[in-house]
């Protein structure tokens, strides 16, 4: 069970903006991911616009400001749920490392994906370690179903977004959550609503399949 983060479980806006407020470069990055929406951009080059504004602070003063990250309700409940019913839940997500590494550790998700920033004596350089754009999102999904056994066709995914589409192509059964038109018209069922529980009637199919 593969649920995007930024503009899903981090509802209209993304950790990289959030995070940007913080380190002065907000406003720039915003136009970036229009652009990467729009498709005028690729997600190479918002990561390295993005990285730069990270230069010379400390890693460690990044975990605390994640503590105010908004999300959506019900996060906690959805996982617990996922769990009851034999589903792994795992983030797959552009965001990076530190953004999926605070939200696997707070909710318990089974692993995350992302690109990686650069760091060097404590401290980021500025620098894309990892780039990781929507297909690399989609083979790690791929690659976490397989090592669990499973088929891509008995797997789900909650997104909303571009860089949702190559994995909503490629499992069995996909929710647009609060999403662009193009991310609703790759889905199997749209879900517009600030709790993330209210995903869990569309996902119950996929529980009701696997009995």
């Amino acid at each position: 069970m593969f649920f995007d983060v930024d503009g899903t479980l981090v509802p209209g806006t993304s950790s990289s903006v959030f995070l940007a407020q913080f380190l002065g470069h907000r406003d720039e990055l915003a136009k970036a991911e229009d652009a990467y929406a729009s498709g005028a951009w690729d997600n190479r080059q918002v990561s390295e616009l993005d990285a730069a504004g990270w230069a010379g602070v400390p890693v460690e003063r990044i975990s605390g400001r994640l503590d105010g990250l908004p999300l959506v309700m019900g996060i906690a409940e959805t996982v617990a749920w996922c769990r009851r019913n034999g589903l792994v839940p795992v983030l797959a997500t552009l965001a990076w490392s530190p953004v999926g590494s605070y939200l696997a550790d707070r909710f318990g998700f089974h692993s995350f994906s992302g690109p990686r920033l650069e760091t060097a004596d404590g401290r980021f350089t500025g620098r894309v370690a990892r780039h990781f754009d929507e297909h690399d999102k989609r083979d790690f999904a791929l690659a976490q179903a397989q090592s669990l056994g499973l088929a891509p066709h008995s797997c789900a995914a909650v997104g909303d977004s571009r860089s949702d589409l190559p994995l909503f192509s490629s499992v069995g059964l996909s929710v647009a959550f609060n999403a662009s038109a193009d991310a609703r018209a790759a889905a199997t069922a749209a879900v517009d609503d600030d709790d993330l529980r209210s995903v869990l009637p569309v996902l119950s199919r996929l529980v009701t399949a696997s009995r």
